[in-house]
């Protein structure tokens, strides 16, 4: 259920998806508040689960990340248990960047990163083929991204 935010609290999400390494000063000054207040709104966002978590985005291609790819997975029966024991196994699987449960032909989407089709290949093979509730596999293979987006619209 979304959480009611002002104008201000917005500023500060605003804010902090553009730089979420600035001070609390800077952000304060920013927004237009004290630091104090504005401390507490962010620990407000915080525990509100808002702000879900800080990190830093890193540049895949400069640490040899050369593939980017988007999974199609079929389950064999579409179940609660057969999704639970998917969901379970992907979750260990350090390739897999982002997991999506979707509607048509398919049943989830995979965003996958490796080093490089070889890596890649080992993926498929030794580690999504090896869950058992895997019935299909299909594959798009990213050649070029033209836009990365990680702030939402608020």
């Amino acid at each position: 259920m979304p959480i009611n935010l002002d104008k201000t609290d917005l500023a500060i999400l605003r804010a902090l998806q553009d730089d979420g390494r600035m001070t609390n000063a800077e952000l304060a000054e920013k927004v237009h508040l004290s630091p104090t207040p504005c401390l507490r709104r962010i620990k407000r966002l915080e525990q509100a689960g808002v702000i879900d978590h800080y990190t830093a985005e890193i540049n895949r291609s400069l640490v040899g990340i050369e593939i980017s790819a988007f999974v199609f997975v079929q389950l064999q029966r579409n179940s609660k248990e057969n999704a639970a024991q998917f969901e379970r196994a992907v979750e260990q699987l350090n390739e897999v960047q982002e997991c999506f449960v979707v509607t048509g032909s398919y049943d989830y989407m995979l965003s996958v990163a490796t080093r490089n089709l070889a890596s890649y290949d080992r993926f498929i093979k030794e580690k999504l083929g090896d869950i058992e509730t895997v019935a299909k596999v299909d594959t798009t293979i990213v050649l070029n991204q033209v836009k990365s987006r990680r702030q939402l619209p608020l």
